[in-house]
């Protein structure tokens, strides 16, 4: 790895000639375990950058504009959560959050304030990886054609700004709170499982708690309106799908 200079990082890039798959923000103050998360992304093809304190992965979001930040919610300085939430007012990277086994409401946590998906330590290298690829995957327009904005009551969804508005207001909404609720106003009768929603807006090679679902469906809920049904009915023994207005 390459050390970096007055940014308190050190930055590494894919050895090949070809250009990089995407770039990846690797924060984390083991500096063994990061080194190597970063030798097999870079392995992977992807361009990566690597910093081990909280202040330093805001400063490094800024300057790398990474496509995916792997962010350990351990740091020192400032923890994972506040580098997601500061990240979150100026980015909108792919963030997934490092959490020690057990300890679930920071996983709860760190989704509430922005994270995308998370994975649990120890965890595989290679499944990191795997991780990574999944939401470089997802497509950054929803639309590749203007489509008539769709109208569900006073919410509006708007794929080509990729924009919610609720009465006229825009509605602030990470990029996977924006594709659930797409994905469920596409076919506004349907009932969707986790499974299905997991398979549309993360990947079908995904694995791992469907309760992450349930979690930005929650904070989707919340960001629209008060009222947690107005919007996304809940279907027992299936999932969700949009409410009839």
């Amino acid at each position: 790895m390459n050390s970096g200079t007055g940014t308190g990082t050190d930055t590494g890039t894919d050895a090949g000639t070809g250009p990089a798959a995407g770039r990846v923000l690797v924060v984390d103050d083991e500096k063994p375990l990061a080194r190597m998360v970063a030798t097999y992304l870079e392995r992977a093809g992807y361009e990566v950058a690597l910093t081990h304190t909280g202040p330093a992965a805001v400063q490094a979001a800024r300057v790398h504009e990474p496509d995916v930040m792997v962010l350990d919610l351990g740091l020192p300085g400032l923890d994972g959560i506040e580098v997601c939430r500061r990240v979150r007012a100026f980015s909108e990277c792919y963030v997934l959050m490092l959490t020690a086994r057990g300890h679930e409401h920071h996983r709860l946590e760190g989704l509430a304030v922005g994270a995308d998906d998370y994975i649990t330590k120890p965890f595989s290298v290679r499944e990191l990886v795997a991780r990574v690829g999944a939401v470089m995957r997802r497509p950054r327009t929803t639309v590749s054609a203007p489509e008539p904005e769709r109208v569900c009551g006073d919410l509006v969804i708007d794929l080509a700004a990729h924009e919610a508005r609720v009465s006229g207001q825009v509605v602030q909404l990470t990029r996977t709170e924006f594709d659930l609720l797409a994905a469920l106003s596409g076919r506004p009768h349907q009932a969707f499982s986790r499974r299905q929603l997991i398979d549309i807006v993360w990947d079908p090679a995904w694995v791992g708690d469907e309760r992450l679902v349930d979690v930005h469906i929650k904070n989707l809920r919340r960001k629209l309106d008060a009222d947690p049904a107005r919007y996304i009915d809940t279907v027992r023994g299936v999932g969700y799908r949009m409410a009839e207005q």
